[in-house]
């Protein structure tokens, strides 16, 4: 597994060393394994969005203590050791979205819909209220099943 940058020289970007974000708000974070890469991303995220990454993350690392992270495609993953990726996270302009990769294995299953067969979303908007508890209840659940491998 690659050493995790610091958080600064994990972003790519502007000539003042911030990440650049992308279409949407999305922060443009260089592919690395770790915690520094996904915290710069958290950091860089807009406004509203930063906190709100923050919470997710905390929340995310309580449910699950041995999770694993990573940045790829300009947004964080999150797995399990030998299982793939579970959950990403996505800024887009009005709200975060959350994948869930094996979604329509989940009790309940979240809200939104995707393309993909089994990925479903958990959308979080400005006012960066969510039902805690049942977050957890979904990483949990998520951390047990095969992910994603990318």
């Amino acid at each position: 597994m690659a050493k995790a940058k610091s958080p600064k020289t994990a972003a790519a970007g502007s000539p003042d060393g911030k990440p650049v974000l992308l279409s949407g708000g999305n922060p443009q974070i260089a592919k690395d394994h770790g915690d520094a890469p996904v915290q710069a991303y958290i950091a860089a995220m807009p406004g509203w969005k930063s906190e709100v990454g923050r919470r997710l993350d905390q929340l995310i690392v309580k449910a699950v203590p041995n999770v694993r992270k990573t940045v790829k495609w300009n947004s964080p993953f999150y797995g399990m050791e030998g299982q793939g990726w579970f959950l990403g996270i996505h800024c887009f302009a009005r709200y975060i979205k959350v994948a869930f990769f094996r979604g329509l294995s989940l009790e309940p299953v979240p809200p939104v819909e995707s393309k993909s067969k089994d990925t479903r979303y958990f959308h979080i908007h400005e006012d960066g209220r969510f039902d805690e508890e049942q977050f957890i209840s979904w990483v949990k659940q998520a951390s047990r099943l095969p992910g994603e491998r990318m």
